[in-house]
């Protein structure tokens, strides 16, 4: 009698536990099924060094339990890394190497998520007479003349690539001065401002980083607001089907959180000394 008792009891104790256990399953977000406690996301150094991606990545964790995971590199890497397979989610800053990536079938799509600008900072006494040039290619044409020391990333980051399409622009085949008066640091944005305040040398910059860089020493921002000076970010999935390790669901959360209402206010609301560091462009938000 009671052998049998306990065997009911086991019985039903069994079910409900499985029942259970197919309830949390059913409850549980769509990107836990694919292991989503955490993404990795590949980005830049401006939306890192910035402060950006540490003030807004918690506000998406705290919504939606996913960890947001950055590597900080240029853009090129970036894109590389992600062209590996090594990320869930790519957020970088030259439009056309992005459209390359998904046109080759790494990433699933492309969306515009915020906007700034660059600017081209140097020595407050500005050697080239830069200040009050409003054309910024008229500027490098200036810089070029005048052989002052420019310092550059030199690392195929969206910063660079932005710059050397300026050049060329202009009309300047920088790589005959290599290592006279335009000098590549192979660097991120930090150390090569930080090269250009050490060297009193020029160098273009996005605002963002500047605004948040601290050794200015003498530097100030000579050229801008230019239309050539317009700096958009874009965000893209990794293409799950060429790339199977990848997060499609919690990395798809992730950019519908970014390019939805609260991301996007997220990035409105960030600000240095009380200054707007990035605007929010994503389409459906426009």
């Amino acid at each position: 009698m009671q052998t049998t008792l306990a065997k009911k009891v086991t019985i039903m104790v069994g079910t409900f536990g499985f029942l259970v256990s197919v309830l949390l399953l059913a409850l549980q977000p769509a990107w836990a099924a694919d292991g989503g406690g955490f993404i990795i996301l590949q980005s830049t150094t401006s939306t890192d060094n910035s402060g950006l991606l540490k003030a807004i990545l918690p506000k998406f964790r705290d919504k939606s339990g996913i960890e947001v995971r950055v590597v900080a590199v240029g853009t090129g890497q970036a894109i590389k890394n992600s062209t590996n397979g090594d990320g869930d989610v790519l957020l970088v800053h030259a439009k056309a190497s992005e459209e390359k990536f998904v046109a080759e079938g790494h990433g699933v799509a492309r969306t515009d998520v915020m906007y700034n600008d660059f600017v081209i900072v140097g020595p407050d006494a500005d050697p080239a007479n830069l200040k009050g040039t409003a054309d910024v290619i008229a500027a490098l044409q200036k810089l070029a003349a005048a052989e002052s020391l420019f310092a550059s990333r030199g690392d195929n980051s969206g910063t660079h690539k932005a710059e050397m399409r300026l050049w060329k622009a202009a009309g300047i085949d920088v790589a005959k001065s290599s290592g006279a008066w335009y000098r590549a640091t192979g660097s991120g944005m930090g150390a090569t401002l930080n090269t250009s305040v050490g060297l009193g040398a020029y160098a273009l910059t996005d605002r963002a980083t500047w605004l948040s860089f601290k050794n200015k020493a003498g530097h100030k921002v000579l050229v801008e607001g230019n239309p050539r000076l317009f700096n958009q970010y874009g965000i893209i999935l990794v293409n799950p089907e060429k790339h199977p390790g990848v997060k499609a669901k919690a990395g798809q959360a992730f950019i519908d959180w970014l390019t939805g209402a609260d991301g996007q206010a997220a990035i409105a609301a960030f600000k240095v000394d009380g200054k707007q560091l990035f605007f929010p462009n994503a389409p459906k938000n426009n």
